[in-house]
């Protein structure tokens, strides 16, 4: 039976002022007297034993005294179904009765406040925040938090994920900010920071024992289910929560940041220091810093690093986008050096593309270079054939195809319409365009096609009439005959 808390507080007052019987207090309060052992064994009192009658429950006693002992949490129901295998014939409600009766109470445990010296620690933890939609992608928004554990300063930083890289970035951006490292940093057990746990022997990430290593901290996780080891900093992230982050309107996640920067640095700074209400956090800080470890001379690097394989398409896939590369990387290994606003690729020592990120999902980001360089080669490809005609009639027509594609005009159509030229105007008049051309500097198909048009006005000759030549006779190079043979053949009927 289920009592209020008003209930609860007159059984406990008529016992320990009144000094009243349980039996009375039941009587007075119309309850079962099990209901006053239930209160008063909560309280802390030794159980009041009675002459009970003999119950059906009786010869199970032993088994569920045992079991209970062994297994002190197991609830009442999955014992009952245990007895009733081995034949008890009871109620539910009489067995549980029992059982709160017998189960084992675990004594309320005190707990020390803990003091630290200025400077001595700081402690880490994540906050979830909810997610924020960009572009195509939906990502967790995780605010990183770390807390000087004298002063009670607040860093906030958020980020799209918890991983080890984020991690990383959250630590050096607030000994960055706080301009100073505690000489401890206390964890809860997250893999980012602990990677195994037996008793007191722990083994922490080697990650995060190199960013130790490189400012000169202590690494120390929190005794799991030991809350008040880390409540500094689960009270700061419950602050967030409700001074900082609730009803908060922001753009993007740039300016949530540029906000909790503010926000710490002016109303969470303002306000009492919990460890001397006659400062402000603000004024603790300021004392506390002299008590920080100095900086080293360069920041640790956080960049994130993956190998990835170029497959047939010149990508390399990174975090849900694209990125291009030149395509003659195609089905190499290279590596993605990546930090939060740029994605460098590097084939061994050499930085072969360089992109800003994206935290989208499903995009494309490309270099025009890269694309146009493929186009190019592709383009040579299928434009061979015309291109050899070409050369074949015209020898300077490579000359002008280099010129224009240095001017940036697309090689295919230009080879297209030159051959177009030839059919219609004919080699030798396109050939003394070509050199007309070249020597304006003028390397594009509009000036040629002036060149001609100005030429066959001149000698006022009809437009040439357009005729459509299949490609594959159209590009068919005939070698010219050499009719010298034939006067051989005229004179042998002499």
């Amino acid at each position: 039976m289920a009592i209020d808390k008003e209930t609860t507080a007159k059984i406990l007052r008529y016992h320990f002022v009144e000094k009243w019987r349980a039996g009375t207090i039941a009587k007075q309060l119309g309850l079962h007297y099990s209901v006053i052992d239930r209160v008063l064994a909560h309280a802390g009192l030794p159980k009041i034993e009675r002459t009970r009658r003999v119950s059906i429950i009786d010869p199970y006693l032993p088994f569920i005294i045992e079991t209970l002992t062994e297994f002190p949490t197991l609830t009442a129901a999955r014992l009952y179904e245990m007895a009733k295998q081995r034949g008890f014939k009871g109620g539910a409600s009489q067995f549980r009765q029992r059982i709160s009766e017998l189960r084992p109470r675990k004594l309320p445990e005190a707990y020390l406040r803990l003091k630290t010296l200025p400077g001595e620690q700081a402690q880490v933890d994540w906050g979830h925040f909810g997610h924020l939609q960009i572009g195509n992608a939906k990502r967790p928004l995780m605010a990183f938090v770390m807390v000087l554990s004298w002063s009670r300063q607040i860093f906030l930083q958020f980020y799209l994920n918890q991983q080890m890289e984020s991690f990383l970035r959250g630590h050096v951006a607030a000994f960055t900010a706080l301009k100073g490292v505690a000489r401890v940093c206390l964890f809860d057990n997250l893999k980012s920071a602990v990677l195994e746990r037996q008793g007191a022997a722990i083994r922490f990430n080697p990650t995060l024992l190199d960013l130790a290593h490189h400012y000169h901290f202590e690494p120390r996780a929190a005794a799991p289910a030991r809350g008040n080891e880390k409540g500094r900093v689960e009270r700061a992230i419950r602050y967030i929560r409700d001074n900082f982050f609730a009803g908060r309107k922001y753009t993007s996640l740039d300016d949530l940041n540029s906000q909790a920067t503010q926000w710490c640095n002016g109303v969470s700074r303002d306000r009492k220091c919990p460890e001397n209400t006659d400062i402000t956090v603000g004024e603790a800080f300021k004392q506390e810093q002299l008590s920080l470890l100095a900086l080293p001379d360069n920041p640790f690097n956080t960049d994130e690093r993956k190998e990835v394989k170029v497959q047939k398409t010149p990508y390399v896939r990174f975090d849900l986008n694209d990125y291009s590369v030149p395509h003659t990387q195609v089905q190499t290994l290279l590596t993605v050096h990546a930090s939060l606003t740029t994605v460098r690729i590097i084939d061994g020592d050499k930085l072969i593309a360089e992109h800003p990120r994206s935290f989208s999902k499903g995009e494309q980001i490309e270099n025009e270079q890269h694309i146009n360089a493929l186009w190019l080669a592709k383009t040579n490809a299928s434009s061979h054939r015309g291109q050899n005609r070409l050369t074949q009639a015209l020898p300077l027509s490579e000359t002008f195809l280099q010129q224009s594609l240095e001017r940036g005009h697309p090689l295919k159509s230009t080879i297209n319409r030159l051959n177009q030229f030839l059919d219609d105007y004919g080699r030798h008049a396109l050939n003394s365009a070509l050199v007309e051309a070249i020597k304006q500097q003028s390397p594009s198909v509009e000036a040629i096609e002036l060149i001609l048009e100005q030429r066959r006005e001149q000698r006022q000759q009809p437009p040439p009439i357009a005729v459509s030549v299949p490609d594959k006779v159209k590009n068919i190079t005939v070698k010219p005959a050499n009719l010298s043979d034939y006067d051989v053949l005229g004179a042998d009927d002499d």
